[in-house]
């Protein structure tokens, strides 16, 4: 039986910060106005000692730490593609969900990729900041937490679509028992890019409407969500199945809607550039309505901020206040 850590009613509004933040990082983010941050972390760190001390260390600043996730556990090929050692994975993986559980801390991200998160060359967007790009036709290789995934094939032979299946079918029918015993959300991302297959490995299990649809339908728990990209959507265009507005009022309606990653592209696959909010080709205020329609109760974060003027900070600022001034208007607009 499901005891999920209790959240806050209502959208809320995130920052991704490091675990280890120093005075002027904890004093940027009361002055940008969050009340909340997500957190990333991995190797011996990933413990309940350490997440708990975390959670003192924010709320003590007045932050409360919605997520925290686990790069050890994340993205793993091992789990995605059966290798030797995932049952050793999914142990860790295990470990994790009941240290965020003791530690108070509702939600953890997931992401299903045997081969990485496929970047292309950096290319400008909006008054020459530089971005975050792919380019399908000059896709070489895919990376995570310091390995590279290199074309043609990044595990040696082809995989089929059956196995993903079968591997995570294993892998979720393990973990979601205790992410409900430890009352913890565990969000799956999509696949980034969204693409049938990449390096000779298939992704038909998070690159579409209905990829997440059955999987959720295995998963068969109330605390297997979606953690959702909405950049990630974009990239995906028609080959999601649902557009996101559809998707948001199809899984928000079945509360399985965790977190979301506010992200704005250039135009859909074969070739797409990361852009600020309100420069990319879709209307993130009929997102944020959505959201707000369907009674959102997790946290919005930006997400893969286009850098401005050398630092970071500036763009997570920029990007902040425009998802509270799209909040704010939908709120308002629902009341009216």
């Amino acid at each position: 039986m499901s005891n999920m850590i209790p959240v806050e009613p209502g959208a809320k509004i995130a920052a991704q910060v490091t675990p280890e933040p120093s005075d002027d990082e904890l004093a940027f983010v009361r002055r940008i106005g969050v009340e909340y941050v997500v957190l990333w972390t991995s190797g011996e760190k990933a413990s309940y000692e350490y997440y708990a001390s975390r959670r003192d260390l924010f709320e003590s600043a007045g932050l409360k730490v919605y997520g925290f996730g686990n790069t050890d556990v994340h993205n793993q090929d091992a789990i995605v593609l059966g290798l030797p050692n995932r049952d050793q994975k999914i142990e860790e993986y295990k470990a994790h969900l009941r240290n965020l559980g003791r530690a108070g801390i509702p939600y953890t991200t997931y992401a299903h990729m045997a081969n990485g998160i496929w970047s292309t060359a950096r290319e400008p967007t909006r008054g020459g900041a530089m971005a975050r790009a792919f380019d399908l036709e000059k896709a070489e290789a895919g990376h995570w937490a310091g390995r590279t995934y290199r074309m043609p094939l990044t595990h040696g032979r082809v995989y089929s679509e059956q196995e993903i299946w079968d591997n995570y079918t294993y892998f979720i029918k393990q973990v979601a028992p205790v992410a409900e015993e430890a009352g913890v959300r565990i969000g799956i991302h999509p696949d980034d890019p969204p693409v049938p297959e990449l390096g000779g490995v298939p992704r038909p299990i998070f690159s579409s409407f209905e990829g997440y649809k059955r999987a959720l339908e295995i998963a068969d728990s109330p605390n297997v969500g979606v953690c959702l990209c909405v950049g990630c959507w974009l990239e995906g265009g028609e080959l999601m199945g649902k557009d996101v507005l559809e998707t948001i009022r199809y899984f928000g309606g079945q509360d399985k809607l965790f977190k979301v990653h506010l992200r704005n592209v250039t135009q859909p696959l074969p070739h797409f550039v990361e852009t600020f909010l309100n420069a990319g080709y879709m209307d993130m205020y009929q997102v944020v309505t959505a959201l707000q329609e369907v009674d959102f109760r997790g946290v919005m974060i930006p997400d893969h901020i286009p850098l401005m003027d050398e630092d970071r900070h500036v763009g997570t600022a920029y990007s902040i206040g425009y998802m509270q001034a799209l909040l704010e208007r939908a709120r308002a607009a629902q009341h009216c």
